[in-house]
């Protein structure tokens, strides 16, 4: 086309142009389409293209789909999709068994069907303080720390770290030191309280360590009373181990083993007690297969105080409650027991 272009360009300036190509062209009979002749000619010596003979419309939903879409257009939705179809649907594992359902192998009521409750006496107001007996069995507490889980004792050690990071390893041996003065004093105090029938003796320690603790607990002194036993001994009889219950008293109406806990951070559930549930059922079941005592409890309550004065956390543990935490309890004792 650029070539006949400039031909028709040369022909109106040179008239005679048109006549000199034209002439030769004619005589022998090679006309324009001499030039199209030539170009089949040369055609027919390249070789034959073999994407001619592909069928396009069958490929054509291939091509536009690897040329139409990038890597990062790809989502966990469309690998999944891909997966489906290369590989079938993905097998569903099976869901954890939870520590809960398994029934121990030597299982003990928590209740004890042969104790006999004995008739209230004049000086049942008394609480009773049983000295904790010095034998071979071992306590609650050396149970429940030695039968920790590893995900429990990964976040203890991480958590020990980062406090002697913080404080240096002999001022984390003063902080956990004053920790447990503090749970020392506090229990004292609140035995102190219910020890004395004057109501003024609540507000005794407001000027020492533990009014913040004693502050924090005001609400839930009030619905406690007829307590039974404080800082007294337990064993049971027949699973051989034993601990010391802070108090048993009546919650609301309900008779409960109550544990006093205290904390710097908030715990408004009861999961944020970790092993505590455990720890009261273990001790609800030793009262009851305890002779020392003329009753049977049912119920748990685990008390958290802060030294700030901020309201406790009173968590109540109904019967049913407490059944599950038995049963876990005695997975816990078996396992110290094989163990050891």
């Amino acid at each position: 086309l650029v070539r006949m272009q400039f031909l028709q360009i040369l022909s109106r300036k040179l008239g005679s142009l048109e006549v000199v190509f034209q002439i030769p062209f004619c005589q022998k009979k090679f006309p324009y389409t001499c030039l199209s002749t030539s170009a089949s000619v040369y055609s027919k010596k390249k070789k034959g293209n073999s994407y001619e003979q592909v069928d396009q419309e069958k490929y054509k939903n291939l091509v536009y789909s690897v040329t139409s879409y990038k890597t990062s257009a790809q989502t966990p939705e469309t690998i999944l999709e891909e997966d489906n179809l290369l590989y079938g649907p993905p097998a569903k594992p099976r869901p954890p068994i939870k520590a809960g359902t398994k029934t121990p192998r030597n299982w003990v009521p928590l209740i004890n069907p042969s104790k006999r409750i004995l008739p209230i006496s004049s000086d049942s107001n008394v609480p009773m303080k049983i000295g904790l007996q010095r034998t071979k069995m071992p306590s609650v507490t050396r149970i429940l720390q030695q039968t920790l889980s590893p995900q429990q004792i990964f976040y203890l050690e991480r958590w020990k770290q980062k406090m002697i990071e913080e404080l240096g390893k002999e001022g984390f041996a003063e902080y956990t030191k004053n920790l447990f003065h503090q749970g020392e004093l506090f229990h004292s105090a609140l035995e102190s309280i219910f020890l004395s029938e004057d109501t003024a003796a609540r507000g005794q320690g407001e000027d020492d360590v533990v009014a913040g603790y004693l502050s924090s607990v005001e609400h839930v002194l009030e619905d406690i009373s007829e307590v039974k036993a404080l800082e007294s001994g337990v064993h049971h009889e027949t699973l051989q181990y034993l601990g010391l219950v802070d108090c048993v008293a009546k919650y609301r109406g309900q008779l409960c083993v109550i544990d006093w806990k205290t904390s710097e951070k908030p715990k408004p559930l009861l999961q944020n007690t970790y092993d505590n549930p455990l720890q009261v059922a273990a001790y609800i079941g030793a009262i009851n297969h305890d002779a020392n005592y003329d009753f049977q409890v049912r119920c748990g309550l685990i008390v958290v105080a802060y030294k700030d004065g901020s309201p406790a956390h009173p968590h109540f543990m109904d019967p049913d409650l407490c059944s599950q935490y038995w049963n876990k309890w005695l997975l816990r004792l078996e396992e110290y027991v094989d163990k050891n």
